[in-house]
């Protein structure tokens, strides 16, 4: 979608129109802030995936991770036989 100078022109006329020239500036000024928010949510999420890898866990049968998988290891041994 690509917006001209004349579309913008448009919308603003419409927006003071609508809103008046008393809280256009302050209309602008939240919908600023909103972005702003939005934009350093995103960012920090994507910081915080990068520092915190996914966690893989290799089943290793020699050496258990912990008692939960040492009983399903004793159990699985035990239908074997």
């Amino acid at each position: 979608m690509n917006l001209g100078w004349t579309e913008i022109l448009l919308i603003g006329g419409i927006a003071l129109l609508v809103f008046g020239p008393k809280k256009l500036p302050d209309l602008g000024r939240s919908l600023g802030e909103a972005i702003r928010g939005f934009k350093k949510g995103i960012t920090q999420e994507e910081e915080h995936e990068r520092e915190v890898p996914p966690v893989q866990v290799a089943q290793n049968h020699a050496k258990p991770v912990n008692e939960k998988v040492v009983e399903e290891v004793k159990e699985e041994d035990k239908n074997k036989v």
